[in-house]
């Protein structure tokens, strides 16, 4: 499972959750991953942690539907 996000060009894609190293806001948000590749999104950092929760809370339950 991994978390959708929307780009600055309108384009949604699909991030594995577990490779985020950081994020800021500029105001939009960068998320800054492990292999220090960075993503400007649309989602305000308190969306990206709140899907990274569910992400999260999806495995330990193991319901991935």
């Amino acid at each position: 499972f991994m978390i959708r996000l929307m780009g600055l060009d309108n384009k949604e894609f699909i991030l594995n959750a577990d490779n985020i190293e950081r994020l800021d806001a500029i105001p939009e948000s960068v998320i800054t991953l492990i292999n220090g590749k960075k993503f400007l999104v649309k989602e305000s950092n308190d969306e990206i942690v709140e899907k990274v929760i569910m992400y999260k809370r999806k495995i330990y339950e193991g319901n991935f539907k």
